[in-house]
């Protein structure tokens, strides 16, 4: 395809009127945001990013993190402001803790929106934010508490001002305004989780360049002003922190970039096809069409008259974070995520310029994948539940989020069907629509159900009973966690805790504070007899344990896997 056939995008007309893209509107946003109150967090990232910013908050100290009072350098602190923030403004809930994913997933679908609408026009425009909102592992991790959603907005940021800043009708103004703000972008991206906000777009410049000999593309990234932007955005906390805190250096940059991407040191191994599974289901509903357009969306890709082609860097740069982190020695699940809203922008292109009757071929099979799938969550998952569930999770809460993953299974069929019905009746942008609001249906309905399995992911259930049968735990009295730690404790609690015997991805932190922590049983035990009144958590067998040896306590409660006392 060549440059001349991109204007046939922009001229495409609005298949919404004014009032219809409205309810719209209001009709994403009301799901959207539905169940953030609804869902208690769990361990260990809800918890834990839920924690740092609530003691912020209370200790006024905004420059170094803490995690139950101990030094915590893995990650950067924007987020832990924006929360802590909303936590000041609002109070301590879950709707606060949770706000600053969900915000930027849903901010993430609109800018996606107004990326498509400047480079093809309104069609363009609805339906790459309709692909990125429908999308389930994008809606997923836009609503569970982890920094992924707020790095992938940035990310995304930056990546669309850079496609905005080189269209062929871009100003030079236009050019050098969109370009900074691309570098203020990537700043941020860098305070939400460190180095990839800046090293993955800039591995991703320079492997487009070379493969594409687009070397004209680097005098348009106002290099200079740029980084002068990015360092005044970004560095200053890293120095304010460094400064503070003389080990923050070497763990942030080295262990915490370097060696955990080059080692297994992190416990995240996983084989280098780890993310092709969750790709797949996570692209869900838009697979098929993904398949047949990851040819074309490089070979057919319309190049501008200044050589640059957004559809082509957008490959590359979703097919480098691929690589990148399937060839990493750490991998967790939501990694890959900055990688859709790029492919949604590509995606969004080709659902709007391939034949409508093509379309309608592709949206076939994928009736038949989401029949399929809710055939044998529908068949299979009892007999799974009932194999793998144990002591530690009993079967009724899986029974019983089973319903909430079949009903969201049917919905996501029933939307591919809808689709189809309105591809065949010569409706696209409608078809569109059906399935990604489906779909985002369908991810809340998986989300909203998990709160069924918080009595075992979570301690808000046993500290909720505890506090409803004995009032408030005395906030004067020790409480510690025996050789074990649930990140949702201190925040369901309101304060920290004492670890004994227990340092996991806190060693750096008591290492350099040994005091806040006890670090043998036997001193735990010298601190508890004395004691005239403590509290303690305990994995259920370590508590049968102390039982029999005879250890003055008291049950105040108890769930699946732990054991809540208090000394008298």
């Amino acid at each position: 395809m060549s440059s001349a056939a991109a204007p046939a995008v922009a001229a495409a007309p609005s298949a919404l009127t004014r009032r219809g893209a409205i309810i719209l509107l209001l009709v994403f946003t009301a799901i959207w945001f539905s169940n953030l109150q609804y869902r208690r967090l769990v361990h260990p990232d809800e918890g834990r990013y839920a924690e740092i910013p609530r003691e912020m908050a209370a200790s006024g100290d905004w420059v170094t993190p803490r995690l139950n009072g101990i030094k915590y350098f893995e990650k950067p602190a924007l987020q832990y402001w924006i929360t802590a923030a909303a936590y000041s403004i609002f109070g301590i809930h879950h709707w606060t803790a949770r706000l600053w994913p969900a915000l930027s997933g849903f901010l993430g679908v609109l800018f996606i929106g107004y990326v498509g609408f400047r480079l093809g026009g309104s069609l363009l425009g609805l339906h790459s934010a309709a692909v990125l909102g429908g999308c389930a592992w994008y809606v997923l991790n836009a609503h569970i508490l982890t920094l992924d959603a707020g790095v992938t907005f940035w990310m995304s940021v930056g990546l669309g001002c850079l496609f905005i800043a080189q269209r062929d009708d871009a100003t030079p103004t236009e050019e050098r305004g969109w370009m900074l703000a691309a570098w203020a972008a990537l700043a941020l991206a860098v305070l939400s989780k460190g180095l990839i906000g800046v090293v993955l777009p800039g591995a991703a410049i320079v492997l487009y360049t070379l493969l594409w000999r687009d070397w004209s593309l680097w005098r348009r990234l106002h290099l200079i002003g740029g980084l002068l932007v990015f360092l005044a955005i970004a560095a200053p906390w890293f120095v304010a922190v460094s400064l503070r805190n003389g080990e923050f250096f070497d763990f942030f940059f080295i262990r915490e970039h370097f060696a955990r991407f080059l080692t297994s040191e992190a416990h995240r191994e996983g084989a280098w096809w780890y993310f092709a599974p969750i790709f797949v289901a996570g692209i869900l509903p838009w697979l098929t069409v993904f398949l047949w357009t990851a040819r074309r969306m490089w070979t057919d890709a319309p190049v501008g008259r200044n050589g640059f082609s957004w559809q082509r860097f957008a490959v590359v740069w979703s097919a480098f974070i691929f690589v990148f982190f399937s060839v990493s020695g750490s991998k967790l699940p939501s990694y890959i995520l900055p990688m859709f809203p790029a492919l949604a922008l590509t995606l969004g292109w080709q659902l709007t310029v391939v034949p409508q009757t093509t379309l309608a071929r592709l949206t076939l099979p994928l009736v038949a994948i989401m029949g399929v799938i809710a055939l044998i969550v529908i068949v299979a998952y009892t007999p799974l539940a009932s194999r793998f569930a144990d002591a530690r999770q009993p079967l009724e809460p899986l029974l019983e989020y089973g319903v909430w993953l079949k009903t969201a299974c049917v919905v996501a069929f029933a939307g591919g069907a809808m689709g189809l019905f309105y591809l065949r009746s010569g409706k696209r942008t409608a078809a569109i629509l059906s399935v990604s609001l489906t779909a985002l249906v369908a991810a809340m309905l998986v989300l909203t159900g998990h709160d069924t399995l918080a009595e075992a992911r979570s301690t808000a259930p046993i500290v909720s009973r505890i506090v409803a049968a004995n009032g408030p735990l005395r906030a004067d009295v020790p409480f510690y966690t025996v050789r074990m730690y649930d990140q949702t404790l201190p925040y369901y609690l309101g304060r920290t805790v004492t670890q004994v015997e227990h340092y996991d991805e806190l060693a750096m932190g008591i290492a350099s504070e040994p005091d806040k922590a006890i670090a043998t049983e036997a001193e735990w035990l010298r601190r508890w007899n004395a004691a005239e009144q403590a509290y303690a958590i305990m994995q259920r067998d370590e508590y049968k344990r102390l039982q029999d040896e005879g250890l003055p306590m008291r049950e105040l409660g108890r769930d699946a896997r732990r054991v809540i006392v208090s000394r008298r």
